[in-house]
């Protein structure tokens, strides 16, 4: 003989409504969030672009589907987003760049004695696993 409950817990349409919208006003935050960050980028070199366009398309795929086509068919942004979502690829160029940004800020980290040892230590490791990653990468 099977239990069956005397009372089940379903949400009013209401709250399953305002949960949906909250979520995708949370999703569509990031995906701007992102974004800003990704235009950043393009005038501070410290700054990646691409991995926060990547970020931005996935959030608003799950948010904003327009913004999502927006970006995968932007004639600067949408090519990068397209090949790290097709093949898991980055161009070879923002290998360099990445790299060598990494590199810089690595080294630079060694002569500010106020910055502590183990993070003087752990994040060029960190950044030496993202670069290790990066070239395993394919090619775009």
């Amino acid at each position: 003989m099977t239990h069956h409950p005397e009372h089940i817990d379903v949400p009013a349409p209401e709250r399953v409504v305002l949960r949906r919208r909250l979520a995708m006003l949370v999703w569509r935050g990031v995906a701007v969030l992102a974004m800003g960050l990704g235009l950043l980028g393009v005038v501070l070199p410290v700054m990646p672009t691409v991995p926060f366009l990547i970020v931005a398309a996935w959030a608003a795929s799950k948010g904003w589907p327009a913004f999502e086509i927006w970006l995968l068919e932007h004639r600067l942004f949408g090519p990068p987003i397209v090949q790290w979502r097709e093949r898991g690829a980055v161009p070879r160029r923002a290998k360099w760049v990445s790299t060598l940004m990494m590199a810089c800020s690595g080294i630079g980290m060694q002569f500010f004695s106020a910055i502590p040892l183990w993070l003087r230590v752990a994040v060029p490791a960190t950044m030496l696993a993202v670069a290790v990653w990066l070239w395993l990468r394919p090619d775009a």
